[in-house]
């Protein structure tokens, strides 16, 4: 049943992040815009026509303020340029892909992508993989998902992992270069695992390709792209670990989750039967070698509240998101990963026992009002 358990939060890999192949662009440094004042002291023409200095220095006065706020005010509408800029090219671009998207529904990794589809409008079908045959993928020597399809024009393109899918096309939205030619920057590579298994790993997979303008026009600085990396990397590394010891934590809760699996997922009816009983109890003590892996603490719990509130804390309170206004990929990423745990007791408590809930909704209903 453990085979069957993959469609609810895989374990993922305990693999330290490694930067490989070529070399992300580099990025300016941010430097504030400045505006210089009309200043000056009487002038020929004033000495000539005797005018008075005090005259002269009113309009001075008057000459430096208009200037100054016809100059905030075209940078104000710049700005507001720039910023509708992004989305539209991205509707633009969006017209050209064709994705289906091979998937587990309670797979966090699967969720993360359908977050970053979702609020980027890239429509894209679904095919919901059988996880005990996943004949769906036999297509495929890649045998994990999320495994997206982008066709694009005569290109099919297929992408692995759930981290590459979204950097790629994140990189294609803004900056427009073929998806054929973006996958290059993240090949696979093989690893050996903690455990001694060889796996699949790809390198720079937490970088969007960008030049230095284009990252400049998205991030703003660099400060804000190397916050974005941390915190994807530690949802894949961290936060995605909490959620098969949570929702396993008991009997109970193991059945429950397995209910929702079956319910959710693609499963003949004896297959479903099997799954939901006999899955929830080999989950249940699965989940006690999961907590031993990670160090995590006896209550389980303590860990996924503490997650939660270390997040909550990274955003900040002068914010709505770490992307500011809009959701960036880390805000997407981690709500994709807690976003399976709904309707389960163990997402229950987090929104009770934690700050998360406001950050949460406030992300929910961004994707929700991302246009179709």
């Amino acid at each position: 049943m453990a085979v069957a358990a993959r469609a609810l939060w895989p374990s993922g890999r305990a693999l330290s992040w490694r930067l490989g192949g070529r070399p992300a662009p580099g990025l300016l440094a941010q430097n504030p815009a400045g505006f210089a004042g009309a200043t000056g002291g009487p002038s020929p023409a004033a000495s000539t026509h005797k005018r008075s200095p005090q005259l002269l220095g009113a309009a001075a006065l008057a000459l430096g303020g208009a200037l100054g706020v016809y100059y905030t005010a075209r940078w104000h509408l710049r700005a507001q340029d720039l910023r509708a800029e992004l989305p539209a090219t991205q509707l633009s671009l969006s017209g050209r892909l064709q994705l289906t998207l091979y998937q587990y529904k309670t797979c966090p990794f699967c969720s993360k992508v359908r977050a970053f589809l979702d609020f980027h409008a890239l429509p894209y079908e679904v095919v919901e993989v059988n996880p005990v045959r996943r004949a769906e993928i036999k297509f495929s020597s890649y045998r994990k998902v999320p495994i997206l399809l982008a066709q694009e024009g005569d290109s099919l393109q297929q992408l692995n992992d759930s981290s590459v899918i979204i950097s790629a096309l994140k990189t294609y939205l803004v900056s427009g270069h073929p998806l054929e030619d973006i996958i290059t920057y993240y090949p696979p590579m093989k690893a050996i695992n903690d455990q001694g298994k060889e796996v699949t790993e790809f390198c720079n997979k937490y970088w969007l390709m960008l030049d230095e303008k284009e990252a400049q026009r998205l991030y703003g600085g660099k400060e804000a792209r190397t916050e974005e990396m941390k915190w994807r990397q530690w949802a894949d590394d961290w936060l995605v670990h909490l959620i098969s010891p949570n929702v396993y934590r008991t009997p109970a809760e193991a059945l429950a989750s397995f209910d929702y699996i079956v319910r959710e997922g693609k499963f003949g009816a004896m297959e479903g039967a099997v799954a939901k009983y006999l899955g929830a109890a080999a989950m249940y003590l699965i989940s006690k070698r999961l907590k031993s892996r990670h160090h995590l603490q006896d209550d389980v719990r303590k860990d996924l509240y503490e997650a939660a509130n270390k997040w909550v804390a990274a955003v900040g309170k002068d914010r709505p998101f770490m992307g500011g206004q809009r959701p960036n990929l880390a805000d997407l990423a981690v709500y994709g990963v807690l976003r399976v745990m709904e309707g389960l007791e163990a997402f229950d408590d987090l929104m009770r026992h934690t700050r998360i809930q406001p950050w949460y909704l406030r992300v929910e209903k961004a994707i929700a009002e991302a246009p179709q």
